[in-house]
């Protein structure tokens, strides 16, 4: 229920800023100089317990990290804090962009996200600067929590050795947690990326404990969906990782509320000739009919949950034999749906 709907581009001029959950504000903290000011706002944060990652796929391990750094602050009462970076910084598409990363890190009770503009300045950073100035001066944490993988500040020469170090030396206890493993394969967000892009999605669904889903804003297509008889929502899915090209049975969320909807992913070959020059000529689509809708959300916000590949996309001889596979192909998702 703590729903965050933010355009981040806004921020990418500033090195730092806080999301609060509970109030669904954000306060800019717009640079890394230690006034009193940028102080005031993050050290109003009781005995601080800070979990420190990019969380990308926010699967598994990191809900594990999240929750014990949940739990842990409730046991001191303190504020707990997830700390996190973007864009990702090895500069991957990730499973999730930052609207839907806040979501999912809101949902294991997280009180505070810091999220760090990870851009040439703050990647010039060092290890330790990094911890003292943020950490330390800026967040004033008493415990922080990271995956034993987890490296941090200039070249990434930040690690638990460092961390573990530096806890002596500031006073704050530092937790580590080990990668968790399903049968004998670690879990990581490369990992997963790997399956949904390749059509995994059961694995990439056991890993994340979450169905497969991108979240993206409802854009202006051309319509022809519509001529087709089938109006659908075109989505940008704000360089999330989506599954191959193919047809999909889908949930759809839109204002917290569940739809069952079909989803066609792929470059539209039937149609391609007949579009020459559009921009969507090469591009791949994401397009989602949502069954028993008829709301303009142009702009808006969609989650897309992926339940079942239907079948594969492709060529058929003409725009006629594509309707009827499409009637065929509704057909199935709504016997699918009805089953259970």
């Amino acid at each position: 229920s703590n729903h965050i709907n933010m355009d981040l581009g806004a921020f990418s001029s500033s090195c730092l800023f806080m999301i609060k959950h509970q109030s669904k504000t954000c306060e800019i903290i717009s640079n890394l100089n230690t006034s009193s000011d940028d102080q005031d706002q993050i050290k109003k944060f009781k005995n601080p317990v800070v979990a420190m990652g990019v969380f990308d796929g926010v699967h598994r391990g990191h809900v594990h990290i999240l929750k014990e750094t949940v739990k842990k602050a409730k046991a001191i009462k303190g504020a707990s804090i997830a700390l996190t970076f973007w864009p990702h910084p090895q500069k991957e598409d990730g499973i999730y962009c930052m609207p839907h990363r806040l979501r999912l890190i809101a949902k294991t009770g997280i009180d505070v996200t810091v999220v760090i503009n990870f851009n040439k300045s703050f990647a010039k950073i060092k290890a330790q600067d990094f911890i003292e100035d943020i950490l330390i001066k800026k967040i004033n944490a008493k415990y922080i929590y990271v995956g034993e993988n987890f490296r941090f500040g200039q070249g990434a020469k930040g690690d638990i050795r460092l961390l573990n170090k530096l806890s002596r030396v500031y006073g704050f206890i530092l937790k580590t947690f080990g990668v968790i493993k399903v049968n004998h394969q670690p879990i990581s967000s490369t990992y997963i990326r790997n399956l949904i892009s390749k059509g995994n999605l059961k694995s990439a669904q056991h890993l994340l404990s979450r169905r497969v889903s991108i979240l993206g804003t409802v854009i202006k297509g051309d319509s022809l969906a519509t001529r087709l008889g089938y109006p659908t929502a075109n989505i940008n899915p704000h360089h999330e990782i989506s599954p191959p090209s193919g047809i999909y049975a889908v949930k759809v969320i839109f204002n917290q509320r569940l739809f069952n909807g079909i989803c066609y992913i792929g470059t539209r070959p039937t149609i391609k000739s007949q579009i020459a020059n559009s921009k969507w000529q090469i591009a791949k689509r994401i397009e989602v009919h949502i069954f028993n809708f008829k709301k303009n959300i142009y702009g808006k916000y969609l989650e897309i949950q992926f339940i079942k590949k239907i079948r594969e996309d492709r060529k058929f001889a003409s725009c006629q034999a594509l309707t009827q596979q499409i009637k065929k192909d509704m057909f199935l998702v709504k016997s699918l749906f009805s089953r259970h």
